[in-house]
């Protein structure tokens, strides 16, 4: 299995739109951040989790031709906003599959209710086939896939699970049967948003103490803000299987 990691930022990214804060001005390309998104490859299958603002651009910059489906952890508009973008991928496949919360999924019928259309629909427009997650693994071809279930502040979010691969973003709080679910894991992927307390991110000392818990071969780093402070700084204070992850970054597992 291949991850490539398409973006790493927080909602804004990195830099932020005018910004005079030192990272926001660093020339260091680990530094400059799109929004969070993964590209998960297998066999001759692929799939990205997220389809967030910078989603065109993620897909050239990966040489991305093809998509088997979109994974949504949740409906804010950094991982929802590229959706329209799908259309490339339309034309030469048809129908594209989409798997999210059904909550997800009515949101999305909301902002591009264009795309859900079934009468009069503009020729233009993209079709998908709809597939509601619940909190229960399901399939993807001929892998199994388990949802990892927390809390963004309030709002419910699902990570997940491919193997020996666990992929968290916008984690605030996990119920110890969640955790479980990663227990031991190979890789895993979570968000750690910068060094001060957050109400709705982990901050960097409890990213660590949850990969502590869950107990990875190794770990990365995802959705980062400025705030964290600078890639080559920040990744000298981690732990030896703590990585920041950065846009571009591919890991075989």
């Amino acid at each position: 299995m291949k991850i490539t990691f398409l973006g790493t930022g927080t909602s804004q990214g990195i830099p932020i739109i005018g910004s005079q804060h030192p990272v926001c001005l660093s020339k260091n390309p680990k530094d400059k951040r799109l929004r969070v998104s993964v590209l998960v490859e297998w066999e001759d299958y692929t799939y990205v989790i997220d389809c967030g603002p910078d989603f065109r651009y993620q897909m050239l910059r990966a040489e991305c031709n093809k998509i088997d489906g979109i994974l949504f952890t949740h409906e804010h508009s950094d991982h929802v906003l590229g959706f329209d973008d799908i259309r490339p991928f339309y034309y030469k496949q048809g129908d594209i599959p989409i798997y999210a919360h059904k909550r997800v999924l009515k949101e999305l019928r909301k902002r591009f209710d264009y795309v859900f259309e079934t009468e009069n629909k503009y020729p233009g427009a993209p079709t998908v086939i709809t597939n509601k997650i619940k909190n229960k693994p399901f399939k993807l071809k001929n892998l199994e896939v388990i949802p990892v279930s927390g809390k963004h502040a309030e709002l419910q979010v699902f990570g997940f699970r491919f193997n020996d691969f666990a992929y968290l973003t916008d984690m605030k709080t996990l119920k110890e049967k969640e955790v479980d679910k990663i227990k031991n894991v190979k890789v895993l992927v979570v968000n750690a948003l910068r060094v001060e307390p957050h109400r709705s991110h982990f901050n960097l000392e409890e990213a660590l103490k949850f990969i502590k818990k869950v107990n990875p071969e190794i770990a990365y780093l995802t959705h980062i803000s400025h705030l964290l402070g600078f890639h080559e700084e920040v990744e000298k204070t981690l732990p030896e299987n703590v990585f920041l992850a950065y846009d571009g970054l591919q890991i075989t597992i």
